[in-house]
């Protein structure tokens, strides 16, 4: 079974954030030689939970694809680039994740290989990437500010966030949901965010796309005090109060290999 990881990592000091930026150039380095890693991608965040191309230089994130779950345990606890950002995080947080379904490539690539069927308990997670066109770059970004509100007001969504290879044209979306139905309803319905889709349809605003979706296998870390996962069926959002208990945080290439 394939296992995709993404750590995310918080700084709060400038020289933390100095680092990570550092890492983010001379990481990928590393990273091509960690035992087992398939692909991966360094991504910064926007500020706005990360849809906004205005960079949020506090959290930075790391998307990996590996064989199993055996390698992508070692794997994230031996690579010096997750150590390092571990170490000058103030809160780290890893999701695993298995695809369920894929579509589209990633650096010309197509790097899951589905598997496994949805789970039973019908939560998802939702991985979207696109390089969007320089000469429809505004207009794609008008569409985001309302897509943004709906989501984080959603009561199905538990966790959203946008991150970027390269602000403005290379983003990528990820968020967790109770069930596939209302996932669904707010991708492709008569909302914002359907509407959008349309528009990048008629206008072939996209020169490369890849859509995905996961079972989700468990969880390491916190994000913002809390357990994404524990927000799943609670219909909660990081903004309300939840007494879910906090898990203890845990001190290949872009290219496939």
């Amino acid at each position: 079974m394939q296992v995709t990881t993404i750590s995310f990592f918080r700084y709060d000091n400038w020289a933390s954030r100095i680092e990570a930026f550092s890492q983010m150039a001379r990481g990928r380095f590393a990273l091509k030689n960690v035992p087992g890693l398939e692909f991966f991608k360094m991504l910064g965040t926007g500020s706005d939970a990360g849809f906004n191309p205005r960079p949020n230089v506090n959290v930075n994130a790391i998307l990996c694809v590996w064989p199993d779950m055996a390698t992508a345990k070692a794997g994230l606890a031996d690579s010096i680039t997750h150590r390092t950002l571990r170490d000058h995080a103030c809160e780290t947080y890893t999701i695993y994740l298995t695809p369920t379904s894929a579509r589209g490539l990633w650096s010309g690539v197509e790097p899951l290989k589905v598997t496994e069927k949805p789970d039973d308990s019908g939560t998802i997670a939702v991985l979207t990437r696109a390089t969007v066109k320089l000469p429809v770059a505004l207009k794609f970004w008008a569409e985001v500010p309302e897509v943004q509100e709906r989501v984080a007001k959603h009561p199905n969504c538990a966790f959203h966030i946008g991150m970027a290879e390269v602000p403005w044209v290379q983003q990528v979306t990820f968020s967790l949901w109770n069930n596939k139905k209302e996932m669904g309803g707010f991708a492709y319905g008569n909302c914002p965010h359907g509407n959008a889709v349309k528009h990048v349809r008629e206008g072939d605003w996209f020169k490369e796309e890849m859509y995905a979706r996961f079972n989700i296998l468990e969880e390491e870390g916190t994000w913002e005090g809390g357990s994404p996962m524990s927000l799943l069926k609670t219909g909660r959002t990081f903004d309300e109060p939840t007494t879910a208990p906090k898990k203890k945080a845990r001190k290949k290439t872009e290219e496939p290999a």
